[in-house]
């Protein structure tokens, strides 16, 4: 049970230390709730602690060089997908903000940014290696199916539940390992995608009731995100996975060439 406690309570430092930059994200929200500067848009001031946070980040060495490259294709992927969600109606940001394009605060695109920092900052604080992975010639384009889907569902059939029994069969094998203190442990590869799913959909709920986007049915009142949202995120963080996977094993290769 001591033994238990205590990989149990390094487990959770290491995830609460691979959080810094989206708790940073939702402290910035909450402050521009309750805090105006006169002249300064809400999703202005947000953008602002979103950068800082970011150089923070980077200038104390809690992010390296590469995870800030990682996480600016993130900002591209993300900002994609809200260009077109909001021109959709999925959701929407009301207010006004000089930093907005068609609709969408450039903030937003920390969003997803503060996803793939979780990622690249547990892989390195945990030091994750990955058991029956399948190549490259699957996961890349399985990913890229799951990203589509989030686009074409608006014009076609939703496919989303066909690919996670898609998933259900890549990874059926795939173990995520981690070690902690001289242990290593793991456990199945698509469970861990589901349990981040969760946590970000718990995180969007705050993230709405502070404001930083609107759903349609929030609109006069704040309710709850509909829990068929955790499937969403599951997929996304798929997304995530993959393409800081690809990167991690494209850097382990260009290392054994040297």
């Amino acid at each position: 049970m001591r033994l238990f406690i205590k990989l149990l309570s390094l487990f959770i430092y290491h995830e609460a230390m691979s959080c810094l930059f989206p708790v940073g994200i939702f402290i910035t929200l909450a402050l521009s709730k309750f805090l105006s500067i006169p002249g300064v848009p809400r999703y202005d001031f947000i953008l602002a602690g979103c950068l800082l946070l970011q150089v923070f980040m980077y200038l104390s060495k809690l992010e390296t060089k590469d995870e800030l490259k990682v996480i600016c294709v993130f900002h591209v992927i993300g900002i994609a997908l809200e260009l077109f969600k909001v021109h959709m109606g999925s959701w929407s940001y009301p207010e006004y903000g000089f930093s907005k394009i068609w609709g969408v605060p450039l903030y937003s695109g920390f969003m997803y940014a503060s996803v793939a920092s979780f990622i690249c900052q547990s892989w390195r604080r945990l030091s994750l290696s990955l058991n029956a992975y399948p190549p490259k010639w699957i996961t890349i384009p399985f990913g890229a199916c799951i990203y589509l889907n989030f686009f074409t569902h608006h014009f076609i059939y939703d496919v989303r539940y066909l690919l996670i029994l898609l998933l259900c069969i890549l990874f059926y094998r795939t173990k995520i390992r981690f070690k902690l203190s001289r242990f290593e442990l793991a456990m199945p590869l698509p469970l861990s995608f589901l349990c981040i799913g969760f946590f970000i959909w718990i995180a969007e709920n705050i993230a709405t009731y502070f404001g930083a986007w609107r759903y349609p049915n929030q609109d006069h009142l704040w309710h709850i995100v509909h829990p068929s949202k955790i499937v969403a995120w599951f997929l996304l963080v798929i997304v995530s996975f993959v393409i800081v996977a690809e990167l991690k094993r494209l850097k382990k290769k260009k290392r054994s060439v040297r």
